[in-house]
């Protein structure tokens, strides 16, 4: 079997376009229940930003996680996706063995830990030279919303 090395030429090349000046800050997350979604979050130990009705019947609330630059948003009546729809959340980590821990400790069920292994896909355990962004384990809210925990100790060119 034949491996494709990692190559990350392009991820340093620039457009010739001019840049337009934007920050991806909010997902929406589609709950069933909001306070079970807030006391998920709050059991995460994320920021409550608010939690507002800016229109009869209409209910907001926004967290967002410890050294963060994005939130979440869910509520009543905030969107039309069917509620536990949304896979693929990444959270970044520094130490997926110790993120992994503390989230049992707080009652959270957190997948096994797994790397993902060039030519091979996922395999189970940690990534044995521990690399950047191969380590991950993933675990969902109440509604079913999949995030992904990702152990990223060392950015490729160009990122934050």
């Amino acid at each position: 079997m034949t491996t494709t090395p990692l190559d990350t030429t392009d991820a340093t090349q620039t457009s010739d376009l001019a840049p337009i000046p934007m920050a991806f800050e909010v997902t929406t997350l589609p709950v069933a229940d909001v306070d079970r979604a807030k006391a998920f979050y709050q059991r995460l130990g994320w920021r409550l930003d608010i939690d507002f009705e800016p229109a009869p019947g209409v209910r907001g609330v926004q967290f967002t996680p410890p050294g963060s630059p994005a939130s979440i948003q869910f509520g009543e009546r905030t969107n039309a996706m069917q509620p536990g729809s949304l896979e693929g959340l990444f959270l970044v980590v520094d130490d997926i063995e110790a993120t992994r821990a503390a989230l049992i400790d707080r009652g959270v069920e957190v997948g096994e830990i797994w790397h993902l292994e060039v030519g091979k896909g996922p395999v189970p355990g940690l990534d044995p030279e521990r690399r950047s962004y191969a380590s991950r384990a993933t675990f969902a809210d109440p509604d079913g919303n999949r995030w992904v925990l990702q152990e990223i100790t060392e950015r490729l060119p160009g990122r934050v």
